[in-house]
């Protein structure tokens, strides 16, 4: 079940939600809306062995705007 992250229109309030089926509406959990904004989310992700750039035990996410979104 993906987990995403929705900004309410009506409220702003940001929110996330187990999104089982991409069908069913997915309702703001203050004020109720179905006016909802999902967002552009990221991950991180531990690769283990090899080498990095990265301090040990460091965890890298890449960056993202959704400036023209």
């Amino acid at each position: 079940m993906p987990l995403f992250e929705f900004d309410c229109i009506e409220c702003g309030e940001p929110f996330e939600k187990l999104v089982r089926n991409s069908s069913k509406e997915i309702t703001c959990p203050v004020c109720g809306s179905v006016h909802v904004k999902k967002k552009i989310s990221t991950f991180a992700s531990r690769v283990a062995g090899g080498s990095s750039s990265l301090s040990s035990g460091a965890v890298a996410a890449p960056s993202c705007s959704t400036g023209g979104l």
